[in-house]
């Protein structure tokens, strides 16, 4: 575990120790993760150029492929054991004087709120309410192959010199784990010289600016060589003009080979991780909205980073205990198809939600107070009124 957790037990391991993240990954079968999201199909010569290459046979077809799911781990997985009775956890209501600072940080932030409720309210009662959230994120990793290409001017060609490494063979960077990052790497072994298809191998395209004339209609006298009764002095009399695009010329350099003629072509390995994170908040009878609670943090009470979690078993509150088995299962179900499962981790916060009743001129209004940052929400607020904007 990262850290000892405030709800924990000697004699209880939630999840198993990773047994060795290498991003080498010797001795495991070559595979293919899903195709990346942001693949925009073949940037290169037509895939049958690497039919024939071992290891990514029919993989490259329309810029992406299939698939292979990766390999079953060795070593049993153990089972989960039932966890002690903990205690409930509280965090007390907050004092009056924070309760009042808060709302008065609050009122102040409004351009249109009148700061007599703050200074003249009187706090007549302050209801605590617990809220627990509950949070797993599997940290995974995914790759994906593409057709990559750059113009030709020597470089070293190595293709069928000998066998290329299966794509989770690949050496990567070693990530930080639950941060989202992404490597690209050239396969070894993989690099041919070929023409270039955008040019079938001329080094020049013809100009999409004049179509290849190298001229165009003049702009000045719309081609009639005069403008007002005098010759046209933009075309001097010619109705057309050099086309600015190619210098007169009809075509231009090729983009795609820069005049090279040829094109070193290679496949390039995507590798992603990916941080996939999913919560749970429990509901609580307080009347704050669990949307306000998104962008704020609480206690942490628990905490259990491993290769693989255990759900949370033995938590007092059994909402969180369904949430945990339900989130664990679709996590390992869903991420370990298609990419390998690094680290997962799950946290419980314990958010503190305070309900304060107040009354101000002879009527009663209420406010929230929530989170490690004391936000406030009210949404009643009674002293508005509207601003003009000059």
């Amino acid at each position: 575990m990262e850290n000892q957790p405030i709800w924990s037990h000697p004699n209880r391991t939630y999840g198993m120790a990773n047994p060795g993240y290498s991003p080498a990954a010797q001795g495991v079968p070559a595979m293919f993760a899903a195709p990346a999201a942001e693949s925009h199909g073949p940037s290169a010569p037509p895939a049958s150029m690497f039919d024939s290459m071992p290891g990514y046979e029919g993989t490259l077809a329309g810029g992406g492929g299939g698939f292979l799911p990766p390999p079953m781990p060795s070593y049993p997985v153990p089972q989960p054991e039932p966890g002690p009775e903990q205690p409930h956890w509280n965090i007390p209501s907050i004092s009056e004087d924070t309760a009042r600072e808060a709302f008065a940080l609050f009122a102040s932030s409004k351009c249109c709120y009148s700061s007599a409720p703050v200074k003249d309210g009187v706090i007549t009662c302050m209801d605590a309410f617990n809220t627990y959230r509950y949070r797993l994120e599997t940290f995974t990793e995914s790759r994906s192959t593409e057709w990559s290409h750059e113009p030709y001017h020597g470089q070293p060609v190595d293709s069928y010199s000998q066998p290329p490494p299966g794509p989770w063979n690949i050496p990567a960077n070693s990530p930080t784990f639950f941060q989202d990052s992404k490597q690209v790497i050239r396969v070894p072994y993989t690099s041919s010289m070929k023409s270039c298809h955008s040019c079938v191998g001329m080094g020049r395209r013809t100009c999409s600016g004049c179509v290849g004339a190298g001229n165009k209609v003049c702009w000045v006298c719309n081609g009639s060589g005069y403008r007002t009764g005098n010759v046209c002095h933009h075309c001097n009399g010619r109705g057309r003009e050099n086309c600015s695009h190619c210098q007169g010329q009809g075509t231009k350099q090729c983009d795609t080979c820069r005049g090279k003629q040829q094109l070193l072509v290679y496949i390039n390995l995507i590798v992603n991780w990916t941080n996939n994170s999913d919560e749970y908040v429990v509901e609580q009878s307080s009347g704050l909205q669990l949307d306000n609670l998104a962008k704020v943090s609480g206690k942490e009470l628990f905490r259990d980073s491993q290769y693989m979690v255990y759900p949370v078993m033995g938590f007092p509150d059994l909402a969180v205990v369904n949430a945990a088995q339900r989130l664990v299962n679709e996590h390992q179900g869903k991420y370990s198809q298609t990419s390998r499962i690094l680290q997962q981790r799950q946290t419980i916060e314990l958010i503190p939600v305070t309900k304060v009743t107040y009354s101000w001129k002879g009527k009663s209004h209420l406010y929230f107070v929530y989170g490690n940052e004391f936000k406030v929400n009210a949404e009643n607020y009674p002293a508005t009124c509207c601003c003009t904007v000059m």
